[in-house]
């Protein structure tokens, strides 16, 4: 069983920036491929990073340039360090792990991004 908590998110004037947390349980977060993912009103949940346990990184294009994932092993913790935010970023943002027997996410955390 993995638990995860995301922080970090608030309201935001457009250009500005946001550090998104989520910290982990679990014994074997270094193994876990580690993803962020965020849901606009109305629409569907799209990923928006993820690393893996090697640390390799992939972002979708909307992104790429203004947002940086990393995680912080020895913390249990993934980050999302996101910056020049655009209105089109608001939404709930959702970590992920990724484990051989499943995949657990956490509760969510607002993002609010003003123009």
């Amino acid at each position: 069983q993995v638990q995860l908590v995301e922080s970090g998110g608030g309201l935001v004037q457009a250009g500005g920036s946001l550090r998104l947390s989520c910290a982990a349980s679990g014994t074997f977060f270094s193994a876990y491929l580690m993803a962020w993912y965020r849901q606009a009103p109305g629409k569907q949940r799209e990923l928006v990073a993820k690393v893996s346990s090697s640390g390799s990184t992939v972002y979708i294009d909307s992104v790429k340039g203004r947002f940086t994932i990393s995680r912080d092993n020895a913390k249990n913790t993934l980050y999302l360090q996101m910056n020049i935010l655009k209105p089109e970023d608001t939404g709930v943002y959702y970590c992920k792990a990724q484990l051989a027997y499943g995949d657990y996410w956490g509760q969510g955390t607002q993002v609010t991004v003003s123009s």
